[in-house]
């Protein structure tokens, strides 16, 4: 059987690239290169549904967003 899941993709400030699996939690992987992520992510994939079992809850893909928020070097108050 096959699934089909979405993979959200970031490049970080040393350029490794981050994959992210939101219908997965805990899904992570990184890598130097895109074709080296994406033969992490399958086996990341293969061990968080080892591990969640049937508990896997389906997401429909919505689509993705930037969010800017104010950093703050503290905490307030």
């Amino acid at each position: 059987m096959t699934s089909d899941f979405n993979l959200i993709i970031e490049r970080d400030s040393e350029g490794y690239y981050v994959g992210t699996v939101p219908s997965l939690r805990g899904c992570h992987s990184q890598a130097r290169s895109l074709d080296e992520l994406m033969i992490r992510i399958r086996e990341a994939i293969q061990v968080c549904l080892e591990a969640q079992g049937d508990s896997l809850e389906p997401l429909d893909f919505v689509g993705v967003q930037t969010v800017r928020v104010a950093s703050w070097i503290g905490c307030p108050g």
